[in-house]
């Protein structure tokens, strides 16, 4: 079955992260960039059109580029990830696409809340597990990951690849304050 997303990409986690992706988690196998999703499953790609993207647009249009950084490894029972600091932007997107979009929940509404990370390891508890130890360990080592988030893209995968379907640029930081 066809399927997109929304995610932001990290690039700047890729040299801390990367390789423990390629091992423990199937999407970096995929064409899945380090990313953290702002809200899957979304409808299948061949129903996006440009009122659909529009609508997508002018819901992020509500929150702007932020700065965050992720030195904070936590868990799922069968995932590790990076915790992003702080989590309010990434939480608002989500909301707003909800809002827009109420047919999709996130993770087809399968979870309580919404808790924003970069996934490091996913689908088996004791390789989630490695995973952990090692990412505490290049973080300890590293020191944590500062990152902008000026973009939000759709990715699509219609043909077992995910691929980039449209990029959703962010206002800049200082249009939308005061406007709450």
């Amino acid at each position: 079955m066809a399927i997109s997303a929304f995610a932001v990409k990290v690039p700047s986690a890729e040299p801390l992260v990367g390789d423990l992706r390629q091992r423990f988690d199937a999407t970096a196998k995929l064409g899945v960039p380090a990313h953290i999703t702002v809200l899957v499953p979304f409808m299948d790609p061949q129903h996006i059109t440009p009122a659909v993207l529009d609508r997508s647009q002018h819901a992020l249009n509500r929150v702007a580029a932020f700065s965050f950084t992720l030195s904070r490894v936590a868990r799922f029972p069968a995932t590790a990830y990076l915790a992003p600091e702080p989590p309010g932007p990434f939480i608002a997107m989500t909301k707003a696409l909800v809002d827009v979009f109420p047919d999709f929940q996130p993770y087809g509404g399968e979870h309580q809340g919404v808790v924003p990370h970069l996934t490091v390891a996913h689908g088996n508890p004791s390789e989630a597990d490695a995973a952990a130890a090692e990412l505490q360990k290049r973080l300890d080592a590293f020191g944590g990951i500062q990152a902008d988030c000026a973009s939000v893209v759709l990715i699509e995968n219609s043909t077992g690849r995910w691929e980039e379907l449209h990029v959703f640029h962010l206002a800049p930081a200082d249009t939308l304050a005061g406007d709450d």
